[in-house]
Formats: structure tokens, sequence, C-alpha cells
């Protein structure tokens, strides 16, 4: 039985628990993330990390929201672990076109990329910096898509999120999750 991994043309990953592990404390983000509201004399309208980073360009700091994220990312990418995935990626063996498409940020995804030595297996990358909306909009995921001039529905987007798979149904891409990647 042919599967949409097998069918694919070109393959677009998640980044972040499926291809390796950002060595992140997400909740110490967050809490850096209030606190840069609160510097600002600005109470935080949630605790949600991605809540906090869509409303501040409502309260203009999106600048100071996305740095603080994105440093946190780019320190735990360069201390990331190589997942199973990314270790079949690694050891190469598939021909078919690659990108990376994340909710991190593109430099955090490049560094983690070329701590494990994936960077020459991937041949586009889209970070949540990259294009002007992010995952579980589509136009991350379309941008990946096209930057190895595929068609949506000839690429397939493998992740380990529901919010991934929605991205994938919003761009009209098959998405496979990660465990089922792995078993094929």
């Amino acid at each position: 039985m042919t599967t949409a991994l097998d069918a694919a043309d070109a393959i677009v990953y998640d980044l972040d628990g499926t291809l390796l592990e950002l060595a992140v404390d997400w909740d110490a983000v967050a809490d850096d993330v209030v606190a840069a509201y609160a510097e600002r004399a600005l109470i935080a309208p949630t605790g949600d990390l991605w809540s906090l980073l869509d409303a501040a360009a409502d309260y203009g700091i999106e600048t100071a929201v996305e740095e603080t994220i994105a440093g946190h990312e780019r320190t735990g990418a360069s201390e990331s672990i190589l997942l199973p995935l990314g270790e079949r990626l690694a050891a190469g063996g598939d021909d078919r076109p690659a990108a990376v498409c994340s909710l991190n940020c593109e430099d955090a995804c490049r560094i983690a990329l070329e701590t494990h030595g994936l960077g020459e297996a991937i041949d586009a990358v889209v970070g949540r910096d990259t294009v002007e909306t992010h995952k579980p909009e589509p136009e991350s995921l379309l941008a990946a898509v096209d930057a190895f001039g595929s068609e949506p529905e000839r690429a397939v987007f493998v992740g380990d999120s529901e919010s991934d798979a929605v991205t994938a149904d919003r761009a009209g891409v098959p998405f496979v999750s990660v465990v089922d990647a792995l078993d094929e």
C-alpha cells in the first residue's frame, strides 16, 4: 500500500518534536515574555506564550517579545537533541527535496540543523518570522512547499502536533505524524 509519505515528491518537516528537541523551558520563556510586558508597564493579557506573541503587536512590543522568545530558541537550538527521524534524515538515502516549517524562529531552526549536521539535507527553512503569519495558518507551510517548486498536494508535512495537522489541512498538504513516519 502506498502511503502519503511514499507518494510525496517533497517532504516538509516540523522541527521541534519531529526532527529534534530544542532544549527550551517553554514555561520560563512565557515568564520572560510576561516580564517584557511588565517592564513596559503593561499587564500581559494571558500567560500562554503563543497568545502573548500574537497580542504583542497590539501592545506595540512585538519586537521585544519576538526577541525574548528567539533568544531562548537560539540557545535551545545549540543544545538540542536529535530525535530518531532526524537521525534517519541525517543518514541520507532520500533524494527528495526537504524543508523545515517551524513555529520556532528561522535562525534557531538553522542553528539546530547545523548543530546536528542536517543543513545539507534541508533545502529550505521557514520559521515563524520568515513569513507574515505562523502555524497553524497555512502561509508558512505553503512557503516551504513553494521553495522547492512542488504543489501542495504532491508534498507531505511530517509533524508531531495537532497544530501541525491543522496547518497541513489548511494548506491542502497531506499530513503524516512523526510516529507514522518512523513506522515506514
